[in-house]
């Protein structure tokens, strides 16, 4: 079985990043977030509030995409289906 890397990377891409984003409204309207605001020192720009979201649904998108995106290409090349 062969994957294709692009549609796996957009699959967990997308996921991660609204995950972010749905995580980061929710603490932001609870006023809290202290787990959350950690991912400051991984996304330049990250912050618990509404603008922080749609920034750590960008970055959680490409982290996401990309290491789904090589996780698929390490399969296909590695996997013994030719």
């Amino acid at each position: 079985m062969k994957f294709n890397p692009k549609a796996l990377g957009l699959a967990v891409g997308t996921v991660k990043g609204l995950s972010i984003f749905f995580a980061t409204i929710f603490t932001a309207s609870m006023d809290g977030g202290q787990t959350l605001q950690k991912l400051n020192r991984f996304y330049w720009g990250y912050e618990v509030s509404y603008q922080g979201a749609f920034i750590g649904l960008v970055y959680g998108f490409i982290d996401g995409f990309v290491l789904a995106f090589l996780v698929g290409t390490l399969y296909n090349i590695f996997s013994k289906d030719k």
